[in-house]
């Protein structure tokens, strides 16, 4: 048997391809978008995928099940759990708690675990070349290294109204029922690591066993003792926000993401061409570079989405594509950084990109205003906004400031002043970066302080007395 995972640090996603080496056939469990690395990875080890699921509908990042499923043929499984307000809408066969996948000597069988999302399944691995018992657990986003998929999502991203606390006391009885009946031995592959908005204290580790988790994780005293209000109470305190746009990822993971099929290589566009469009807004420019090169200079009305590992993330923050109907163009030093970036965003939904350039060069420009930290007591500030998470500010921030955390401003600009200007933070100035051109985008003067709530905080401490 092969399992292989497949890790996004931009969504800390955890995907995973499975396979019988004897019969030459592979299933791959909760894919994303861009699917070549299953393609490679099936062709590599001489496998075919013959058969894709997930845990549930995701919130995070589209699904690649269709994707994978027009690709390869493989037939497409999805859980049947839930209720009627919980089902897939697309074409797929249905999983009930016990149904199992056989791949050769492998069989996959479904375990309704519900809490994180009433439909949610984890799967049992055998490998019965070896065994006739389970040896390995994918728990989606109900077990993660050290915690547990987040029971709020509903309510954060869906319009559910208070069904965290009964999505809670189902992921008390998911662990006493489910999860402890396991052996200790039982490999615990979760969905998710450290940085993943599903949870509020993921660990880094890829993997568990449900042994290690029954000792050491925060939940294990109150499931020892019996103790369901605890756990409740522990686990809905202090969950960080969730991304607004987690609502879009919730839809069109029910409805079934639309299938892109094979994407033509990005081509590089003429920057005359480009700066008409601009001037018409037929297109929105996608600054790619840090923020202490886009603060020296920047497209006008430009989004800043620094290349690297957070792309999709900071990109759902800024682009909505159900509304922003504007083809992407993307600076990027070449061809091939320009296809990773697009592979990125498509694991969020955004599609549609009209190519890149590698230079501002011969586009029309503006420098972003800053505010010193030794500034801002004196400067009038319409508002001063902590784009941090919630527990970022709870932790500290600077007196006065309205907290609203990057990956929720789009959607929330009714709390935001109609007038005057804006000065905004995040810790070091990356997230605030990303915000703070939207915004500006949104028709707001937006000041940004420089360094953020971290030179701030430093500017402070220079000043108190020895």
């Amino acid at each position: 048997m092969l399992i292989e995972r497949i890790y996004d640090e931009d969504l800390a996603h955890a995907s995973y391809l499975i396979g019988c080496q004897a019969k030459g056939e592979a299933i791959v469990v909760d894919g994303r978008r861009d699917i070549a690395v299953y393609q490679d990875l099936a062709a590599k080890n001489g496998m075919k995928i013959v058969a894709v699921t997930e845990t549930h509908i995701h919130a995070d990042y589209l699904s690649g099940t269709r994707e994978l499923a027009a690709a390869t043929g493989a037939k497409i499984y999805v859980s049947g759990e839930g209720g009627p307000e919980w089902q897939y809408e697309f074409d797929g066969e249905r999983l009930y708690e016990g149904d199992k996948i056989a791949l050769g000597n492998i069989s996959i069988q479904a375990v309704h675990t519900p809490g994180h999302t009433p439909e949610h399944l984890s799967f049992l691995v055998t490998d019965g070349a070896f065994s006739d018992q389970p040896g390995y657990l994918l728990s989606g986003d109900f077990v993660f290294s050290g915690d547990l998929g987040r029971p709020d999502l509903l309510d954060e991203a869906a319009g559910g109204i208070d069904t965290r606390f009964e999505g809670a006391r189902q992921l008390f009885a998911s662990l006493r029922d489910k999860f402890l009946t396991l052996p200790d031995y039982v490999q615990v592959h979760p969905a998710h690591g450290a940085g993943s908005a599903c949870g509020k204290a993921l660990g880094a580790i890829p993997s568990s066993t449900v042994g290690y988790e029954r000792l050491y994780a925060w939940w294990g005293p109150y499931l020892a003792a019996n103790d369901e209000q605890g756990f409740v109470d522990e686990l809905l305190d202090g969950q960080p926000d969730a991304h607004a746009y987690f609502g879009r990822m919730k839809r069109e993971n029910r409805e079934g993401p639309a299938v892109l099929g094979t994407r033509l290589p990005l081509q590089e566009l003429d920057a005359a061409k480009v700066s008409q469009d601009l001037a018409l807004d037929k297109v929105t420019f996608i600054d790619t570079r840090p923020h202490t090169e886009v603060h020296h200079g920047t497209v006008i009305r430009s989004l800043n989405v620094p290349a690297g590992k957070s792309v999709a993330s900071y990109g759902a923050w800024v682009i909505n594509p159900e509304t922003d109907k504007n083809p992407l163009v993307l600076l990027a030093p070449d061809q091939g950084a320009a296809q990773d970036m697009w592979d990125h965003l498509v694991r969020v939904g955004i599609d549609n990109i009209a190519g890149f350039l590698t230079s501002i060069d011969r586009l029309p420009t503006f420098t972003p205003k800053l505010i010193q930290p030794e500034e801002l007591d004196g400067f009038n500030a319409a508002m001063v906004l902590d784009v941090r998470n919630k527990t970022e500010h709870n932790s500290g921030h600077i007196p006065g400031s309205h907290q609203l955390s990057g990956g929720r401003v789009m959607w929330h600009l009714d709390e935001l002043p109609a007038e005057g200007t804006i000065v905004s933070y995040c810790q070091s100035g990356v997230r605030n970066s990303v915000a703070a051109s939207a915004l500006r985008r949104a028709g707001y003067d937006v000041v940004e302080l420089d360094g953020s709530y971290a030179a701030w905080f430093a500017q402070q401490n220079s000043l108190a007395p020895a």
